[in-house]
């Protein structure tokens, strides 16, 4: 087929990479304009832009979508297809309804669950036990178009969002070749979205905020539903404290100060929580390197007592 590909983040490109190698047309590539990255704040190109350069293939970096003059740019391509998989905008009818077999997205849920920008941080956060990838034809709303395929995978208690996000983006490349092939021999209808959805929004920076008062199986979950961007977050002596990995010791424990460290030692830093204790196990101090806890006590001893996220 001929194809024009949507994609900005790490996620998308697994699929523009399995578009290259199954022979599609690549027409060209429509990625979001540079934006500053990095801790020195430079301009820097996204990740399917510098994929798309490696395979030589134009990029197109509308500051609008809705702009006429990139819809022309996007007529006179004229894709059989387009793919779009994290892109980051929302398309307007001029472009949905562009190409002959129309506009069709590869999201990281199992739709209708987790409509929106954030999938795979809210399943992880919430606890879900699986996800999956939908590739779904798109229509005016916000991930309601009709399913074409889908398939789970589990979430499992061991995998942060990072392990989470790899397993779907190379099963995502993997089902949009499988639905691209099965649309092009008129195998496959679609079928429209069933059971109650929910929304998995952009995160705020309020989300990455450790509310101690809440129980330890929550706080579990948020940690590695951070983990490795953008990371939970509390404070200790007044600087942020990044909390990357963490192990729930009694779920039901009460009676303990929300946020109070109760031990701290060789196998990481014992915390009160609102239900059950929570051991931190991985964490970063502002100023300073990702480290195990243990390592972190032996060189800031932190005494039985010290409330994180107290000011």
């Amino acid at each position: 087929m001929r194809v024009v590909f949507m994609g900005t983040p790490d996620f998308a490109v697994p699929t523009l990479q399995a578009l290259v190698q199954a022979g599609h047309d690549l027409a060209a590539v429509v990625t979001q304009p540079d934006r500053p990255r990095g801790r020195g704040k430079k301009e820097a190109a996204s990740p399917v832009k510098v994929a798309a350069q490696a395979f030589q293939i134009p990029v197109l970096q509308p500051q609008r979508v809705k702009d006429p003059d990139f819809i022309e740019v996007l007529k006179k391509l004229s894709p059989e297809i387009i793919v779009v998989a994290a892109y980051g905008r929302i398309l307007p009818p001029a472009v949905l309804y562009l190409p002959v077999y129309g506009c069709v997205n590869v999201h990281a849920s199992l739709l209708p669950k987790y409509r929106g920008a954030a999938p795979l941080h809210w399943a992880v956060m919430n606890g879900e036990r699986e996800t999956g990838i939908t590739i779904m034809r798109m229509d005016e709303g916000m991930d309601t178009g009709a399913v074409l395929l889908q398939e789970a995978v589990p979430i499992r208690e061991t995998e942060n969002v990072g392990a989470v996000h790899d397993k779907l983006a190379a099963l995502g490349a993997r089902l949009l070749l499988k639905g691209l092939a099965l649309t092009g021999r008129g195998e496959l209808a679609g079928a429209p979205q069933s059971g109650e959805p929910s929304y998995a929004p952009m995160l705020r920076a309020e989300d990455e905020i450790v509310a101690w008062a809440r129980p330890a199986r929550h706080l579990f979950n948020q940690i590695r539903g951070m983990d490795p961007w953008p990371g939970a977050r509390t404070t200790l002596w007044g600087r942020v404290l990044k909390l990357w990995r963490a192990e729930v010791l009694d779920e039901d424990a009460m009676g303990h100060v929300p946020g109070q460290a109760l031990a701290a030692g060789r196998d990481g830093i014992t915390v009160g929580t609102g239900q059950g204790l929570l051991l931190l196990k991985e964490l970063q101090l502002q100023g300073g390197k990702r480290m195990s806890a243990a390592d972190f006590v032996r060189g800031n001893p932190l005494p039985a007592g010290t409330v994180l996220g107290s000011r």
